[in-house]
């Protein structure tokens, strides 16, 4: 038998597999010489995808101004930015400021109408009532132009380590400041229908919402406030009828209708002139100018209104406000001390003394405007209009140093936090 054609064949197929072989080693060394010779853009293009955990907590922690921006880098950010859970989250690391107006010009402006600027020296680009007229696809004749109120532009102070720093919004508005909370203000609308405003002044975002029981400025009292049990927004007003009975209704901000409930006891009230403040889960007032022995409190979710007594006497310099959400009460018993208090819950232990401060005689008016935290700087305003802050670790109280032709005048601010949130 010839097997030498066999072996031929053998041979060939062998030679056949050791070049394939061998090219396969060539092509892998050559693919590994590109690799280390790419550039160093392409080697960046092979870095792992980062998880959605680190991309939140690194974008959460972004200024404002940037974080305004970094939702349109891709569509993954922009989900992250838009959810409930980083809004939240934002909401927790905002730092509390004042929000107030400053007047612009007399009269309406034609460039309003066309929600333009405003001057040349300010630019505006964002007109309430331009846009609630969009929004209610109202015409021009619609506008208060007979008489028309005065134009505000909505701004924002920051005070940090004794220095405050004035920030812009770039709104302007006709209507005052009723309420505020987490970042929500309450606006008079000024046009010819009239109502109130729900306005988040950074995403600019806002909602007309029709007006309760008409009643004068100077005897009704506007709070907002939300609802952890059903997860709303809850706008209260309480007004003072011609037989000085308090009453009060409600409305879910997200429902735009009014509803009436059972007013405080008669008696409680002897005006309606002080801010309510929302803390642990309910809206405060105080009730009196001066000498007050309680104040008035009312659970948002259960919507009774409740009398909670004083650790002191307040006098017509001490005020409540909101510290590190629960409620804080500045009081003063001698002559050149203030003594601060905290409330945990309304159905604890009562109050608690957290610190005292030692003032002068020039700072016996100070009145506490608000809290950054439980032991964070906290703000007061003198009887001429300048601000203080106390910082509690250094136990240092010093005057704010701010610009004075951007300075807020004493009945226009509201403590605010900038924020994400809707209703």
């Amino acid at each position: 038998m010839n097997t030498k054609p066999l072996v031929s064949k053998t041979t060939s197929l062998l030679r056949l597999v050791e070049e394939r072989i061998k090219l396969k080693r060539e092509l892998e060394e050559n693919q590994k010489k590109q690799h280390w010779n790419k550039e160093p853009q392409d080697i960046l293009v092979s870095v792992p995808y980062l998880p959605k955990d680190c991309i939140f907590d690194i974008i959460v922690r972004l200024p404002l101004e940037s974080l305004q921006t970094s939702r349109f880098v891709c569509k993954s950010w922009y989900e992250i930015v838009n959810s409930p859970t980083f809004i939240h989250a934002h909401l927790r690391r905002s730092d509390i400021g004042l929000i107030f107006l400053s007047p612009v010009t007399k009269g309406l402006p034609s460039s309003i109408v066309g929600n333009t600027s405003v001057s040349s020296a300010m630019k505006i680009n964002f007109s309430v009532e331009a846009k609630v007229s969009e929004l209610q696809s109202m015409p021009v004749h619609h506008w208060p132009l007979i008489d028309p109120p005065p134009l505000f532009c909505i701004k924002f102070l920051e005070i940090k380590d004794g220095k405050g720093t004035m920030k812009e919004y770039n709104i302007t508005c006709m209507g005052q400041i009723r309420a505020t909370f987490n970042g929500l203000i309450v606006l008079d609308n000024c046009m010819r229908r009239r109502g109130l405003i729900v306005l988040n002044p950074v995403i600019r975002e806002l909602k007309p919402i029709p007006l309760g029981t008409r009643s004068s400025p100077d005897h009704e009292s506007y709070g907002l406030g939300f609802c952890h049990e059903s997860k709303r927004y809850k706008l209260v007003h309480l007004f003072q009828d011609d037989l000085r009975y308090i009453g009060c209704e409600i409305m879910n901000i997200e429902s735009r209708s009014w509803r009436v409930v059972d007013g405080p006891p008669s008696g409680l009230f002897g005006w309606l002139g002080y801010q309510p403040i929302f803390a642990i889960a309910a809206l405060h007032w105080v009730p009196n100018v001066d000498h007050n022995e309680y104040i008035v409190s009312m659970p948002v979710d259960i919507e009774k209104f409740v009398k909670i007594p004083l650790p002191n006497t307040g006098g017509i310099h001490d005020r409540i406000f909101e510290m590190g959400g629960f409620l804080g009460f500045v009081s003063r018993q001698h002559m050149n001390q203030i003594d601060v208090w905290i409330l945990r819950c309304l159905g604890g232990e009562g109050w608690e003394k957290q610190y005292s401060i030692s003032t002068v005689d020039c700072m016996r008016d100070l009145v506490p405007v608000y809290c950054v935290g439980i032991y964070a700087e906290l703000v007061f305003r003198s009887k001429v209009n300048d601000l203080y802050a106390y910082d509690h670790h250094l136990q240092l109280l010093r005057k704010v140093d701010v610009n004075k032709e951007n300075h807020p005048s004493v009945y226009s601010y509201f403590p605010h936090v900038n924020s994400l949130i809707l209703w």
